[in-house]
């Protein structure tokens, strides 16, 4: 996988990176791009350009507070990002819990934490809960911090959404605020255990949705929660030489049903529903080849041969899911889809712009070719807004 990471390079003026986002979720401006023509729209038009037999698929996680600011007794300030669970694993659990629980976390300043535990005064609103955060052990990536509180009354998910902060990309450089609270969340987000949005989706409203489903327009939901990884940028010359991120996904037996069964056009919202529809796909190729098919590889779409059809391949996995006596599918993957990759389960994709050399353009790239180029040069003079709280496009494939 020779693709040269200089080749999907271009000049991003930091003047076009949306710090905030506009007053409106759906007055965002939309780049439509379908046979070879691009089209200036506003995102609130995005109904009329949707057939009416299509399915909309969206990423219904919803964005914890994962920056948990703690002080030392000294004053200095030492910042622990949750990433995942560690004990108990499972995201649902690991909010359920009540006295201690473990997770995988980045740690700010961690020079001034020699030793101790971390303590915060936690204000519920009724009552003050003491907290504390310990070091276990170093990991890849920082620590696993053991959180522990006396208070059995709380839960892990309610004392973090009160003493947590909501984490906005870097790429904003600045302190998140309280307007990100509520816009850095999708109105249809509802499994908590991301630690970044699915941006394609921060535009979609109500009326929007609405205006969609009285169209015909199926809308579905499955759940990948997004890792810091997703930002991880692209530090090798060659994409054969970069390690993709895993992330874990969840998609109802339903769900996979309707997938299998709907016969009109599929549109993914946003990057990370399109991760997770194509590695559906590979984990139903290699349950039908009677493999593991839990977790995708990296390159396990480049080592097989996609011989069927994504209806066949969801319908091998809902079968394999039924055998092992579960109502859904949960796994995990590190897909990467660039240049090459022929996409199994969609026709279009509703996504923002994306940052140059990163993992996400090239899977733009996957999608409309080297379209991408008049694409992105279209959006840079015609005043788009970049990146997460910037503008949308719906990109149909090449």
């Amino acid at each position: 996988m020779h693709i040269s990471i200089d080749q999907y390079k271009y000049r991003l003026p930091s003047e076009k990176i949306a710090k905030y986002p506009l007053k409106g979720r759906d007055q965002s401006k939309l780049l439509h791009f379908q046979h070879n023509t691009i089209d200036d729209k506003n995102f609130s038009e995005l109904p009329d350009l949707i057939p009416a037999d299509a399915m909309l698929l969206f990423n219904n996680t919803k964005v914890i507070r994962a920056r948990l600011p703690f002080r030392k007794a000294t004053g200095a300030r030492i910042e622990i990002f949750c990433l995942e669970p560690a004990s108990p694993t499972d995201v649902a659990m690991a909010f359920e819990q009540t006295k201690e629980v473990t997770w995988n976390c980045l740690v700010g300043n961690l020079k001034k934490w020699k030793e101790g535990d971390l303590e915060m005064d936690v204000d519920t609103g009724k009552v003050t809960v003491i907290v504390k955060a310990e070091k276990v052990s170093k990991t890849n990536d920082g620590y696993a911090i053991r959180f522990h509180w006396e208070n059995p009354e709380y839960t892990f998910s309610e004392l973090m959404e009160a003493m947590g902060k909501t984490p906005i990309p870097p790429y904003l450089e600045r302190e998140s605020e309280e307007i990100d609270t509520e816009r850095y969340q999708t109105v249809y987000s509802r499994e908590q255990g991301s630690v970044a949005a699915p941006t394609a989706g921060l535009h979609f409203t109500p009326e929007v949705m609405g205006q969609l489903q009285r169209k015909g327009v199926a809308l579905t939901n499955l759940t990948l929660h997004v890792g810091a990884g997703t930002f991880r940028p692209v530090k090798s010359e060659t994409i054969a030489d970069h390690e993709m991120h895993t992330e874990n996904f969840r998609v109802p037996l339903e769900t996979l049903r309707q997938l299998k069964n709907h016969k009109g056009p599929k549109v993914a919202v946003g990057t990370t529903t399109l991760r997770t529809l194509e590695s559906l796909y590979w984990a139903g190729v290699l349950a039908n080849q009677g493999k593991p098919f839990h977790h995708i590889e990296q390159w396990t779409p480049y080592n097989n041969a996609a011989v069927i059809s994504f209806e066949e391949a969801v319908a091998h996995l809902i079968e394999a899911t039924k055998k092992e006596g579960r109502t859904y599918f949960e796994g995990s993957t590190a897909i990467i889809i660039v240049p090459g990759y022929e996409v199994q389960s969609i026709k279009a994709l509703v996504t923002n712009f994306h940052q140059p050399g990163s993992t996400l353009l090239l899977l733009v790239a996957a999608i409309v070719g080297d379209n991408w180029k008049k694409i992105y040069n279209h959006a840079l003079n015609n005043d788009y807004r970049f990146l997460s709280y910037g503008d949308s496009s719906l990109l149909w494939k090449a």
